[in-house]
């Protein structure tokens, strides 16, 4: 990976994980937790591809198998995080935009819910049955509704911070192209506003005006 992929990844994954602890941890929401680790990887994968979202998986959550106050096996959920940055990473578009929120939804849902299997098959392999006692029926269903309604906050800041870093020239287009691409694939991907679109068909209106403009000055000097 390349330094200042590295360098962003870490910086993001930290913030995440002490937001992770310090915060959502402590809401006592009923059920799950919301996972801020997990939305993070989950938008380094979707730019950086499957390579890049396996190894911030794994860093990220070996991380948070070694912090306060993890009560499980290091490695546990390093495991988890690198399987679902994989995975996560395949389903990166390939001409990098997002031009609709049903496709990183989509993402942010499964993933969810599988990191949440995932986690639990693991532990069942080890001897943690945990979340047996908790109900896994409870515990996929409020992980995948909180990470829903934090993802739209979440992931696409951290694509457009992603793309920056990376010079990407999806970045370098200016921030109206960026705004299309992103938060109005996640914000209004359901409404079917296309922005861009919207952008096309006042340049067309404008060209149009000019060119009757100049017809009408034509016809006058005529006269």
């Amino acid at each position: 990976m390349r330094v200042n992929r590295i360098l962003l990844s870490a910086a993001l994954v930290v913030v995440a994980l002490v937001i992770q602890v310090s915060v959502l941890a402590r809401l006592h929401l009923p059920g799950a937790v919301p996972d801020l680790l997990l939305l993070t990887v989950l938008g380094l994968a979707l730019v950086y591809g499957h390579t890049g979202g396996a190894l911030i998986g794994f860093g990220a959550g070996l991380l948070a198998d070694l912090a306060p106050p993890a009560d499980h096996a290091a490695g546990r959920y390093a495991l988890v995080l690198c399987v679902i940055g994989y995975l996560a990473g395949l389903a990166k578009p390939e001409t990098g935009r997002l031009k609709s929120a049903t496709g990183p939804m989509a993402v942010v849902v499964v993933a969810a819910l599988g990191s949440t299997l995932l986690y639990a098959g693991v532990g069942a392999l080890v001897g943690d049955t945990a979340a047996r006692h908790v109900g896994l029926g409870g515990l996929l269903f409020t992980s995948a509704l909180y990470d829903l309604l934090l993802a739209p906050f979440v992931v696409p800041g951290i694509m457009a911070l992603a793309r920056r870093a990376e010079n990407d020239p999806l970045a370098e287009t200016g921030a109206g192209a960026q705004g299309t691409d992103i938060s109005s694939g996640w914000l209004s991907g359901g409404t079917g506003l296309r922005i861009g679109e919207q952008k096309n068909g006042l340049r067309v209106k404008a060209a149009r005006a000019r060119v009757a403009r100049a017809g009408r000055i034509k016809g006058v000097k005529r006269l």
